[in-house]
């Protein structure tokens, strides 16, 4: 047997490793997609508006019929009246040692100011609950993004700064045999030295960095932060695709922004708190019908054929009507005209800031479209510069320290443009954001 269960146990762990080692190859567009349904944020704002329906059914509720059951039993230990019969043809004995109860009772609510109010309330709670999963979506969108960007940063980091040393690393081989030919001096290959020391510090914390990218790009996506991902999409192509400067002269109307429409509900909840505090001042209507059978018996015979049992039922109608509250109620009343009032005044502020929060979206957007260009120029100048500096100092008509200024400008242009690139990226993500700009 043993050599068909081997086999079979083998195939087991092939199958649970290969699961462990799930890869995702993801554009970014993709990432967006996996992460609208995947991400943490995304699932709760999902629970949000089940829980938010449940709410409402269960506010309905409270106007529908509602019928309880009840059972009673009694022994009486010690009797009321001891020694007195009260037997009434041996149907009731309110002497008896046993007693029973059984009935059903159903209620309906006819009128209730707060029922009513609590109904709408309870409805623009599921509004606030579906705007609120907009608003996360919108935001998971930006979190991808960025974090997306990041990652590419970084390995485009890392390439520049493998490369940087791969040339640092000719040219100090060759200056150290310069040096040893006794045709350069000393400092040349120490400011050399000094440099690729740094190069390759820059390199093994860009490559931590990149392993920590990776873990908050899977912590947006709604994974396990070690599952291993791979990004079809190169930061040069997306820096190119996300120039669109149509966005910096699209209108923004503030009446369709998430961020508008949410204070426009709290608002209204505070509306909906008002109207509930006048309306604890109604009258409360309610109707209801019990139905009982009732026995009694000197032994517990409940359950014998013989056993009589005694109907009873009653309808009744409870009508509850405040008078004087001390005047408490026109005080709660009063706080909630104040917080509608608050409320008015947080609207305005809401309307006044996303509309200044889109012209500066659309500043740092247009920004970074200018800065990218500028990027883009200096970086091959820098390179031009470098190339040139490298040729005349290993040809002895220029000093190390030229070349070692060539150098680090042409170091910091790169990083810039790489900076730039992510700015395009991130600045289009926000502007979108500030115009509530539907996903695609």
């Amino acid at each position: 047997m043993n050599k068909y269960l081997y086999p079979f146990c083998f195939f087991l762990v092939s199958v649970s490793v290969t699961a462990q080692e799930k890869t995702l190859k993801l554009s970014l567009k993709e990432a967006i997609n996996y992460a609208l349904e995947n991400s943490y944020n995304a699932k709760a704002a999902k629970n949000d508006i089940s829980s938010a329906k449940e709410k409402v059914w269960e506010t309905t509720t409270i106007g529908l019929p509602q019928i309880d059951g009840k059972i009673d039993y009694q022994n009486a230990l010690k009797r009321q009246f001891p020694g007195v019969d009260f037997d009434q043809d041996g149907i009731i004995d309110f002497n008896a040692r046993h007693s029973a109860n059984a009935g059903l009772t159903l209620r309906q609510l006819i009128f209730d100011g707060s029922y009513l109010v609590g109904l709408q309330a309870s409805k623009t709670f599921l509004k606030i609950s579906e705007q609120a999963k907009e608003k996360t979506e919108l935001l998971t969108r930006e979190a991808v993004i960025n974090a997306y960007g990041n990652v590419l940063v970084t390995e485009n980091s890392i390439k520049i700064l493998e490369g940087n040393i791969k040339i640092l690393q000719k040219n100090y081989n060759d200056a150290k045999k310069i040096y040893e030919n006794g045709l350069n001096e000393e400092e040349d290959v120490e400011q050399l030295e000094i440099t690729l020391g740094n190069l390759k510090s820059q390199l093994n914390s860009v490559i931590r960095m990149k392993a920590i990218g990776y873990q908050m790009l899977n912590l947006a996506l709604g994974n396990p932060i070690n599952t291993k991902l791979i990004l079809t999409d190169s930061l040069d192509s997306l820096a190119v695709n996300n120039i669109n400067l149509n966005l910096v002269s699209t209108d923004f109307n503030h009446s369709n922004h998430i961020d508008f429409k949410i204070a426009e509900n709290d608002r209204e909840s505070k509306r909906l708190l008002m109207r509930l505090e006048q309306s604890k001042a109604l009258p409360t209507l309610s109707a209801f019908v019990n139905y009982n059978y009732i026995a009694n018996s000197e032994t517990f015979t409940f359950f014998d054929n013989s056993q009589q049992w005694i109907n009873t039922s009653v309808l009744g109608v409870s009508l509850n009507v405040p008078i004087f509250s001390s005047l408490g109620r026109i005080a709660k009343t009063t706080q909630a005209k104040i917080a509608l009032e608050t409320a008015d005044l947080r609207l305005e502020e809401t309307k006044q800031r996303l509309a200044l929060q889109a012209e500066k979206s659309k500043s740092d957007y247009q920004s970074s479209i200018d800065n990218y260009n500028t990027a883009k120029r200096n970086v091959a100048l820098a390179e031009r510069i470098e190339k040139k500096q490298r040729i005349k100092f290993f040809e002895g008509i220029s000093t190390s320290f030229d070349l070692l200024q060539a150098q680090n400008q042409l170091y910091t242009q790169q990083q810039n443009y790489i900076q730039s690139m992510l700015s395009v990226i991130a600045k289009k993500a926000a502007l979108e954001n500030a115009l509530n700009l539907p996903i695609k």
